[in-house]
């Protein structure tokens, strides 16, 4: 029994081997197909490499400050403590977290703030505004100059029967977010396809990478993309400390106004009546003199206040490290013509070999029954 079985298993393997064998000499025998299919394989894929525009890739690194209300004292609260000022009295939770900064920069607001940005090429050719140089000076295969060919027949044809309402609002710097026209929803979406922002979560390294046909024009928005964020995110954390040092800075204003106006009447009324000692007068003078201690109070508290509204306006704006500082790339980041020349090459040998081994045969059988239902 055990014979039996070993028996059938050598004779398994010898009929496997023998069918890839088999397989293997169909293909040989057929090499020269293989070989014009790579050839002409090799040829598109040169022409698809060298027709695809170059990109360049600059990438920025930032470490940004992450507190939360439970952090330690700062250097100012500090200082503030010993004057008997909490600092930390009022404060709430950041709800602004480095993760959500991908979905800040990809927000409509953001790309149309980038509409007026002034970029140059390399060349010095251009200088024009990122808003022109993605709608106008965009380079394009000529495959794609082909296909979209239809579809700009078809869209000059039906402007012609519309009002042209767009032209109306060419100027990117009065973009309505709330109302994109079409060219302006194109920009947006190129945009957020360049821009690509990734946070690590462990560490909450913020890292910016912009793509741009152009290097000095990708290291420029690279920058820009930088400043801008760093900026929302300022803006965002000093809102509030900022609104509430305007608000106490009125009160400061007009508490100092008060104090120096009962000043001056206190004093007017002293130099007036040195010489009078009618009980009127000193009742008088005593209320001015209290109203000019109340005022003085009032305004040595706001003063006090005003400093905690400012310190507070610095302990809450956030400190970055630019681990990585935006660079000029010296070479594109891509298309890879070799990665193309490999990938033509590669769906060209399994297509023609595909072909030899089952396509040949498959096309064979179909056309056999084909004509036998045909002559029942």
């Amino acid at each position: 029994m055990e014979q039996n079985t070993k028996v059938s298993l050598s004779k398994k393997e010898e009929t496997q081997g023998f069918d890839l064998l088999e397989l293997l000499l169909r293909v040989w025998t057929e090499r020269k197909l293989v070989l014009k299919c790579c050839g002409i394989a090799v040829v598109l894929g040169l022409i698809v490499g060298f027709s695809t525009p170059k990109e360049y890739t600059t990438t920025v690194t930032l470490a940004p400050e992450f507190n939360s209300s439970g952090a330690s004292m700062s250097g100012l609260s500090s200082l503030a403590g010993l004057a008997g000022i909490n600092l930390r009295q009022g404060t709430s939770r950041d709800a602004l977290y480095p993760t959500l900064y991908p979905d800040i920069v990809s927000s409509v607001p953001f790309a149309t703030e980038l509409f007026p940005v002034p970029v140059e090429s390399l060349d010095g050719q251009l200088k024009i505004s990122l808003f022109e140089y993605l709608k106008e000076h965009q380079r394009t295969p000529w495959w794609g100059a082909v296909t979209g060919f239809p579809s700009r027949i078809i869209g000059w044809v039906t402007s012609l029967f519309k009002e042209d309402k767009e032209d109306e609002q060419s100027d990117e710097s009065k973009v309505n977010p709330f109302h994109l026209t079409r060219a302006e929803a194109g920009v947006v979406s190129a945009l957020s396809n360049r821009i690509a922002v990734a946070v690590d979560k462990k560490t909450y390294v913020v890292t910016i990478n912009v793509t741009m046909q152009d290097p000095l024009i990708a290291a420029t928005v690279t920058d820009t993309v930088l400043v801008r964020l760093q900026n929302y995110i300022t803006n965002y954390r000093t809102s509030k400390a900022r609104g509430d040092l305007k608000f106490t800075q009125k009160l400061y204003e007009e508490a100092q106004a008060d104090y120096n106006k009962a000043l001056q009447a206190y004093a007017d009324f002293v130099d007036m009546n040195q010489n009078l000692s009618l009980r009127s007068v000193q009742t008088r003078q005593i209320r001015l003199q209290n109203e000019m201690n109340l005022a003085y109070e009032v305004y040595t508290q706001t003063a006090q206040q005003l400093q905690l509204a400012k310190a507070k306006v610095q302990e809450s704006t956030p400190a970055y490290t630019v681990v990585q500082t935006a660079t000029v790339p010296l070479r594109p980041s891509g298309p890879s013509k070799l990665i193309i020349l490999i990938g033509f090459l590669f769906l060209a040998g399994m297509v023609s070999v595909g072909w030899i081994l089952f396509g040949r045969a498959m096309v064979g059988f179909l056309r056999l029954n084909g004509g036998n239902a045909h002559n029942d």
